[in-house]
């Protein structure tokens, strides 16, 4: 495929991640008007967001994975887009929290055919010299999906309400949906055809590498850090600053965070000149730059300041997402990069949406009390996280040398 074609494929795409971030992250912005129409709890709105997402999302992952290693990726990515869209606006119509459950559930099948086929992809576009490059532009997508939905979907939220939002956020996907059906071209490559023995045989092979198991761990808690703050970052301006109106807000530094993924991916292909097992360390960056600025924003006792200062970490905190995936495309074969996409897609979901908003959420309503009970649960969620990806990393770059195919 020509480079022209290529970098227009890696916009294209780019623009369907952004959509699915767009349509993901909405319940978050939005929790705290769904919470007060059901009736409901926080580990309930936990639950919303994160666990009737992550489960199928996660567990789907893999077979989808495999599933890109053998049939067109552009129309697993193009099927996967109009559902999800359309799940999305059938959600604003949910009279009852069972079938915001449901729609959620289908909107996470569904977006699991999405990134493994679009790794998979890029992977064969583009050299692998500038794979941290490429994927942190496709991962700048995650942010500038939820900026989005902080900024439009909690505006027209606000304006008019979050059943509304809801309709208006599902819209562009299905108007995005026949771009990609006409302007994706799959680049050639034979079609390879698996028994069921080979997926486990692929599957045990990459989790046998010591390299891959601590890049797992390390990002996975990297991704509970994220996804907690994306979760409650609402609930601490309502609850510890009544100040709700400073969410919609919060999306312009999540825009900025989306120019911090794609400098962590130039730094780390900088890194990797010298040795590429350097480029672990653009996580531990991640794990350890946003805490100080998290610790004064989560307890100063001025509103305008938590802002400030919760967006300035989370700049830092999600610089990670697009070294992550790149990683992961250095371990293992041709053959193999859509499963090792559904798998790292696995673990990060299932520890990112899965664990860190209901816990969080149990946090609140178990455990801290207080003004500050919410702040107090988001920094007890980040703390573990970060120290234990802080020595994930490290032991990662220990093993790189003999596990990476590059």
């Amino acid at each position: 495929m020509k480079k022209k074609a290529a970098y227009g494929a890696l916009i294209l795409l780019t623009l369907v991640y952004i959509n699915s971030f767009f349509t993901r992250q909405i319940m978050a912005v939005l929790g705290v008007d769904i919470r007060e129409a059901f009736t409901l709890g926080n580990v309930q709105v936990g639950l919303l967001y994160g666990t009737a997402f992550s489960v199928i999302y996660a567990f789907a992952g893999i077979p989808m994975g495999r599933l890109a290693d053998r049939i067109s990726r552009k129309w697993m990515i193009a099927a996967g887009l109009f559902t999800w869209s359309l799940m999305t606006i059938l959600s604003g119509f949910a009279t009852s929290f069972a079938l915001l459950v449901a729609a959620r559930l289908v909107v996470g099948l569904s977006q699991a055919t999405l990134s493994p086929a679009v790794y998979s992809l890029l992977a064969d576009l583009f050299s692998p010299k500038k794979r941290a490059t490429i994927f942190s532009l496709y991962a700048s997508g995650i942010f500038l999906g939820i900026g989005l939905s902080f900024l439009a979907g909690g505006t027209i939220a606000a304006h008019y309400s979050w059943e509304s939002a809801l309709v208006a956020v599902g819209i562009p996907g299905v108007l995005l949906f026949p771009f990609v059906v006409w302007f994706i071209q799959e680049p050639d490559r034979s079609i390879i055809r698996h028994s069921p023995n080979r997926f486990l045989a692929d599957l045990k092979e990459l989790l046998g590498k010591k390299t891959i198991q601590w890049h797992l761990a390390g990002f996975s808690l990297l991704a509970c850090t994220g996804y907690t703050v994306l979760a409650f970052v609402g609930t601490v301006f309502n609850d510890v600053f009544q100040r709700p109106d400073l969410t919609p807000h919060y999306g312009w530094f999540l825009f900025g965070v989306s120019g911090m993924v794609i400098l962590s991916g130039r730094v780390a292909d900088y890194l990797a000149q010298a040795a590429a097992f350097r480029r672990f360390w653009m996580g531990v960056f991640a794990a350890l730059a946003g805490l100080p600025f998290y610790a004064a924003g989560l307890f100063t006792e001025n509103a305008d300041t938590a802002y400030i200062m919760l967006g300035i970490g989370v700049l830092f905190s999600s610089s990670y997402n697009g070294v992550a995936a790149a990683l992961m495309q250095y371990l293992v074969q041709s053959e193999q990069r859509a499963l090792a996409g559904g798998l790292y897609l696995f673990v990060i979901s299932i520890a990112g949406f899965g664990l860190g908003p209901p816990l969080a959420g149990w946090l609140m309503d178990s455990v801290y009390t207080g003004s500050y009970g919410a702040s107090k649960a988001v920094f007890t969620v980040m703390m573990v996280c970060s120290a234990g990806s802080t020595w994930s990393f490290m032991k990662a770059m220990r093993y790189y040398p003999q596990d990476a195919l590059d």
